[in-house]
């Protein structure tokens, strides 16, 4: 496995004359969870959604295990896993459907029905499987964008407030399946306001205010 899960080189974001993000250097490596912490508006969400693809950077270089997100996406973005704090989703599908897409989408394969079942009965939403999504709360519609994360293989995940809208009892099984995953050797960046959530994780924490990262 590669030493760098995820490099960004002179990353950095304007929005007009306003830059919102600085130019920063930053590198996730295997089995290491990051906790992202910063008051709103300091740039976390403008630098995840960088980093996840989503945001063109103004500067900068982001690669995957090498492939570069933007000069070869398709590779990139197998290894990338992405949760942000307002998941979008397709109207005209029920639950269970969008896990059937994203299975194929990125080729789950024959174990897609076990792990669904497995994800949605641990998040508590496997009786709501066949609903739309309107019929949600918030907090079933982040439960759902993170098994939609979860259901399929990646190395790196980013999560954007994961836990703002989560019971007490589904922050802890989010928490058990983070430290699994780094313990398979994912590479893990969430942003929080929660101070204890650092703790729980036992995470290095990176600190940004007015669009200047500290990793240290």
């Amino acid at each position: 496995m590669p030493q760098i899960l995820l490099q960004a080189d002179n990353l950095s974001r304007s929005y007009g004359n306003f830059q919102a993000l600085k130019p920063v250097d930053l590198s996730l490596h295997p089995g290491e969870l990051v906790t992202l912490v910063g008051a709103n508006g300091s740039g976390k969400t403008t630098l995840m959604l960088c980093l996840s693809g989503l945001l063109r950077p103004t500067t900068g270089n982001i690669s995957l295990e090498g492939y570069d997100l933007y000069g070869d996406e398709r590779n990139a973005r197998r290894r990338l896993a992405f949760v942000p704090d307002v998941p979008v989703f397709y109207p005209d599908l029920t639950a269970w459907e969008h896990l059937q897409v994203m299975a194929m989408a990125h080729g789950a394969g024959g174990e897609f029905e076990k792990r669904a079942r497995e994800l949605l009965g641990e998040f508590g939403l496997w009786d709501a499987r066949d609903l739309f999504l309107h019929a949600y709360s918030r907090g079933m519609r982040l439960k759902l964008a993170l098994a939609l994360a979860l259901i399929r293989p990646f190395s790196v995940l980013l999560l954007d407030e994961p836990t703002s809208a989560l019971d007490v009892q589904s922050t802890e099984l989010l928490c058990q399946k983070l430290l699994a995953l780094c313990s398979a050797d994912t590479a893990i960046l969430l942003t929080t306001h929660d101070p204890h959530l650092t703790g729980q994780l036992n995470a290095k924490t990176w600190s940004i205010h007015d669009g200047i990262l500290s990793t240290n």
